[in-house]
């Protein structure tokens, strides 16, 4: 199912390419500066340091850089399907082979950055399909498709392992392959075949979409699937990467519901984190069509293996859909919003900061794709809450309270249930943003019913109708009008998660 999914966006997106153009600007980050030194011959070289960043040179769209000629300049452009981790001085981001209105090469995209603002498309994993994983599709019959999708990273004792996806036209012929590398920029060699899926009879989900848990212990799980049935866990021998038993598929772990007979929309992209604080796991799950309504759902358990449980304490494994959703299409005020925010990637930085990445696609024209960053926040039950904002270098300093009192915009991701997938979820179901009042005499919007307090750095928002929120205010960028701002996320008392823009 997923394998003909994908296929339907691989047709209509393909690789494209962004300039992160180099300007002054009031908002900008310096880059490194270095200076030549004596040449034998005597004469002075001198290199003239590198112009600052300029943020605002990052745009919802671009069109003008869509050439594959201009891959060098893609940037945080084109991004799909995003794995980050933090290498040395470098986080870097491995993606699927995909771009707005162009052809693309296979070979799974690199970029790489050092501050999760600016990105720098550095190459390919392969140079073209993977062997490996091509003959399998061939001897079951099948084409394997000219494009990778979903990788993993990750780095074992000097080793690096990244997990690529191949699939094919023919529903569920697909393959996770591993390849190695003792640097993160390769070159890459191909190490074998992890989990395969083929057009049968027998009960599994598509092999796509891996992620792998490394436990305390040293155990290490991967998670796998698209549609089908669900999300599988399945063992790896962690010396090798593999399998730990020949054949073995796996098990399933998490599922989600049917309305009138008919399922929901898709599951897939699972990404799971272990949070040695709270000693738990989280599994991060995408729902829904891959271009309108996709969003992050997430559970969480004692064990790698489960169960998961979601906010209501309902096991992931039971037939309904499941929260909270933590992102989801959204809109402030003076935007047309985003759509398509699933898929994501969870990984820590520096000071063990938790950030969330994903893609995102501006509702003004759903066949780009943008590279969004936000940091990740925990409740004090343990839930984690991304940021409304992407990431543009603030820290986590206190907000004082003389700063909450204001006008704020308010979205509250909310859902409607749409079964099916790409031919029925043709509306984002756009959360869209709502003025509110924070008064300094402690009420909201002028009502002595609702009231607000605040334990910097969380607000507590007591509404009139029974609702409370909590959320956590921090300093932040609004990408919308290009300036700094104070914003909030949280979740109310049901588990919807609230986010917050101060005007």
């Amino acid at each position: 199912m997923r394998d003909s999914i994908k296929n339907g966006y691989k047709v209509k997106l393909v690789f494209c390419m962004f300039l992160l153009a180099y300007v002054f600007s009031a908002c900008k980050k310096t880059s490194d500066t270095s200076s030549g030194g004596n040449t034998g011959g005597g004469d002075t070289t001198v290199v003239t340091p590198p112009p600052s960043f300029d943020i605002n040179s990052i745009h919802d769209t671009y069109e003008d850089v869509a050439s594959f000629d201009d891959y060098l300049k893609w940037g945080s452009y084109n991004v799909h399907d995003p794995s980050i981790k933090k290498f040395g001085d470098y986080y870097y981001c491995y993606s699927t082979d995909v771009a707005y209105g162009t052809e693309v090469r296979p070979g799974i995209q690199i970029r790489k950055s050092k501050d999760l603002v600016e990105w720098n498309f550095y190459g390919w994993v392969f140079s073209s399909l993977p062997a490996m994983g091509s003959a399998f599709i061939t001897q079951e019959g099948g084409t394997p498709n000219n494009a990778l999708w979903a990788p993993y990273v990750m780095k074992v004792g000097n080793e690096y392992r990244l997990y690529y996806s191949l699939s094919s036209a023919t529903p569920r012929l697909s393959v996770i392959g591993l390849a190695t590398a003792s640097a993160p920029e390769g070159p890459w060699t191909e190490k074998g075949l992890v989990v395969t899926s083929t057009a049968d009879n027998y009960t599994q989900t598509n092999a796509i979409d891996p992620t792998v848990i490394v436990t305390p212990s040293g155990d290490q799980y991967m998670y796998y699937g698209s549609a089908w049935d669900g999300i599988y866990i399945l063992k790896l021998d962690a010396s090798t990467g593999l399998v730990a038993t020949a054949g073995d598929k796996g098990k399933r772990i998490a599922n989600r519901g049917f309305t009138n007979g008919v399922y929901n929309g898709n599951i897939e992209g699972s990404e799971v984190i272990y949070n040695s604080t709270l000693k738990k796991y989280y599994l991060f799950i995408a729902y829904d069509w891959l271009q309108t309504k996709y969003n992050v759902r997430v559970c969480r358990a004692d064990n790698p293996e489960g169960p998961y449980y979601d906010y209501n304490s309902v096991d992931a494994n039971t037939n309904i859909d499941h929260g909270p959703m933590i992102i989801a299409p959204y809109q402030f005020t003076g935007h047309g919003g985003w759509q398509g925010t699933a898929h994501c990637t969870v990984f820590t930085g520096d000071n063990d900061q938790y950030y969330i990445a994903h893609q995102g696609r501006p509702a003004v024209n759903s066949y780009y794709m943008d590279l969004h960053v936000r940091k990740l926040f925990w409740t004090d039950d343990g839930w984690p809450v991304a940021s409304p904002e992407r990431y543009a270098w603030e820290d986590n300093s206190t907000v004082s309270k003389d700063s909450i009192s204001g006008t704020w915009e308010r979205i509250a991701l909310n859902y409607t249930v749409m079964p099916g997938y790409g031919n029925e979820q043709v509306s984002p179901d756009m959360q869209v943003a709502q003025n509110i009042t924070i008064d300094a005499t402690g009420t909201l919007n002028g009502d002595a019913s609702s009231t607000w307090s605040y334990g910097a750095p969380w607000l507590t928002l007591k509404w009139s109708n029974g609702t409370t929120e909590k959320v956590f205010v921090q300093n932040g960028r609004d990408w919308e009008n290009e300036k700094s701002t104070i914003i909030f996320t949280g979740l109310d008392d049901k588990g919807t998660a609230v986010w917050g823009k101060k005007t």
